[in-house]
């Protein structure tokens, strides 16, 4: 799927309780993510070895009910998040949510 500048631009951020996160991005796309897949997709250098790219993380150990406290605005370019398992190194550019998008249609 190839985006132009507006699909990672997000018109509205919405957390859906403790399980999940909305975005609706400036091209009409809505994104659904759990804060697990969010998680298990943080590219920290604490997650991500720095040079190789290598996973330093078993993101299968991530727990399934993991939750979402908190959501904070990085600029005009960028979400952090405080996951419950304490992790809150992570900075997650628009247009790395974008691409990591879980639905169906940016997966093809």
């Amino acid at each position: 799927m190839i985006m132009d500048i507006t699909s990672s631009t997000p018109v509205a951020i919405k957390k859906k309780g403790n399980r999940s996160l909305q975005i609706t991005w400036e091209d009409g796309h809505v994104s659904l993510y759990s804060f697990r897949y969010l998680r298990q997709h943080c590219s920290c250098a604490g997650c991500i070895e720095e040079w190789t790219g290598r996973k330093l993380i078993d993101t299968e150990a991530i727990a399934l009910d993991l939750s979402g406290l908190k959501v904070e605005s990085t600029g005009n370019y960028a979400l952090s998040f405080v996951f419950s398992d304490n992790h809150n190194t992570g900075i997650y550019h628009f247009d790395y949510l974008r691409k990591i998008c879980p639905c169906l249609s940016c997966k093809e």
